[in-house]
C-alpha cells in the first residue's frame, strides 16, 4: 500500500493539470470595440452637426468616459458624455466654424477595460452664426442633423488602447494537446498503479513451499 499512494497522489495531480489547461484553453473575452462614428471617419457634412457619436458592440460603462472635438485650435464638446444604449454621445457647442475636425474619445468598456480612438470629418459650413457677439440660430441648423452619416458607417479611424481579442482567432490546439499528454499521463499511472497492486496482492497470497 506504500507503494500506491504516492502513484494516486501522482494520478491525481496530473489529472488537476489537464483540467488546469483545458480551462484556460477557453478564449477570454474581448473588449468593446467601435463598430461606426457619426460623422463617418474623413466624411464631409454640410454643417457642424448639433453632435457627435460612436456605437460600440457592447453599452460602454457610464464612468471615465470622455470625447474631445477640436477644430483651429478650439474644443467644441459641450457638456459630458451621454451614453445612450450602446452609443457615446457628444454634444457640440453652438458657434462651431466650418472646417475640419478631430474627434478623440475614450470610455470604459463593459469589462471595465478603457478603450479609445480617434476619427475626423470635415464641415462645409458652422454650425451657427455669431453675429453681434451672441450664437443665433443658424437657418439650417435642422439640416445639421439631418447631415450626420447612419450610425451604421464603418469608422476605419477607430480603435483601441488594448488589442481587442479577435473572435475568430486559431482555437489554441498546442494547450489541447499539452492537456492530452496530461490525460495520457494519467492513464499511464493508473494503469501502473492497479498492475503494482495486483503484483503486491499476489505476492501477498503466496504461501512459502515446504
Amino acid at each position: 500500500m506504500r507503494t500506491i499512494r504516492p502513484l494516486l497522489a501522482a494520478v491525481v495531480a496530473a489529472l488537476a493539470f489537464a483540467s488546469a489547461l483545458l480551462f484556460s484553453a477557453a478564449p477570454a473575452s474581448a473588449h468593446d470595440v467601435a463598430e461606426s462614428t457619426a460623422p463617418a471617419n474623413g466624411a464631409s457634412v454640410a454643417v457642424v452637426p448639433a453632435s457627435v457619436s460612436i456605437t460600440f458592440n457592447n453599452r460602454p460603462l457610464a464612468i471615465g468616459s470622455g470625447v474631445t472635438v477640436t477644430a483651429g485650435g478650439e474644443n467644441w464638446a459641450d457638456g459630458p458624455v451621454e451614453i445612450i444604449d450602446n452609443q457615446a454621445v457628444q454634444k457640440l457647442r453652438e458657434g462651431a466654424p466650418a472646417g475640419e475636425y478631430t474627434v478623440v474619445w475614450r470610455v470604459v468598456s463593459s469589462d471595465s477595460h478603457p478603450i479609445e480612438g480617434t476619427f475626423t470629418f470635415t464641415a462645409a459650413a458652422g454650425s451657427t452664426t455669431t453675429a453681434s457677439g451672441s450664437a443665433a440660430a443658424s437657418p439650417s441648423a435642422s439640416a445639421s442633423s439631418a447631415a450626420v452619416p447612419s450610425a451604421g458607417t464603418a469608422a476605419p479611424g477607430t480603435g483601441t488602447s488594448e488589442p481587442a481579442a479577435d473572435a475568430s482567432q486559431p482555437f489554441p490546439w498546442s494547450i489541447v494537446g499539452l492537456a492530452v499528454v496530461a490525460i495520457g499521463l494519467v492513464i499511464y499511472l493508473a494503469v501502473t498503479a492497479r498492475k503494482k497492486l495486483a503484483a503486491s496482492n499476489d505476492s501477498e497470497g503466496e504461501t512459502p513451499a515446504e
